[in-house]
């Protein structure tokens, strides 16, 4: 027979944890000695390292006193359900710990390669290191937010990139960001702005996510709080498409 110190030391727990244990309901406390000292024995060795083995796994203590009385079939039933809420426990720790490796790397999500490619062709197109950077970060949470939406969003934008007049209306649209925002020339990007859009998608069809989104205003209010004169061209742009 052993003390209540040793039954934590053999089982790598605090006494405070036994008489917690003791409390909830879990292991039993034995009768006391003519000494005055609770003395246990091997059965509360091996059911407080069951009760241990429980609670690491993060079965709740209210769990684990209801499975003291379950019959032997429906103990393995409630381990194999633990198990397999480990194992997605498991591959959600891995996928965070992917994410947190990624981020370590300055890369907050994996955006596909084709993507990347589109990001390199802007800076070899002219567009300033902000652009681009920007660009990247709102694809990110494009294809973060809208995953089913994303892919042909991109490839109707790469398009359009790659048709140099309509190039040319985003390269003056990334260079007007130190401009003022009452320089004449803003009216005339906004306006070209609006008439390419309007020739490539009609009056009523233009391009976005669903209107349930909050995505394209938070897209949008972004890019508008980096400069004075982004934000006025865009107020523009939807007095001309209105």
């Amino acid at each position: 027979m052993i003390t209540i110190g040793q039954l934590a030391g053999y089982v790598g727990v605090s006494v405070k944890t036994v008489r917690v244990y003791h409390d909830k309901g879990l292991l039993p406390e034995p009768d006391r000695d003519a000494s005055g000292y609770r003395r246990y024995g091997a059965k509360d060795v091996i059911d407080l390292i069951k009760i241990r083995t429980l609670a690491e796994a993060g079965v709740p203590l209210a769990r684990i006193r209801d499975l003291r009385s379950a019959s032997d079939e429906e103990f393995r039933r409630a381990l194999r359900d633990i198990d397999d809420g480990l194992t997605d426990r498991i591959r959600g720790l891995r996928a965070t710990q992917g994410r947190l490796r990624r981020l370590a790397a300055g890369d907050l999500a994996p955006l596909p390669t084709e993507v990347g490619a589109h990001l390199e062709d802007l800076a070899r197109w002219g567009f300033t290191p902000r652009w681009v950077d920007l660009q990247r970060d709102l694809w990110i949470l494009v294809f973060a937010t809208h995953p089913d939406r994303a892919t042909a969003l991109f490839h109707d934008q790469a398009e359009i990139l790659a048709d140099p007049a309509l190039r040319r209306i985003f390269l003056d649209y990334d260079h007007a960001y130190d401009l003022d925002a009452d320089d004449p020339r803003i009216d005339d990007l906004a306006r070209r702005a609006a008439e390419a859009t309007r020739e490539r998608y009609g009056p009523d069809e233009l391009p976005g996510l669903d209107t349930a989104s909050e995505i394209p205003a938070l897209v949008q209010s972004t890019v508008n709080a980096s400069s004075p004169a982004w934000q006025r061209i865009d107020t523009l742009i939807r007095a001309h498409l209105e």
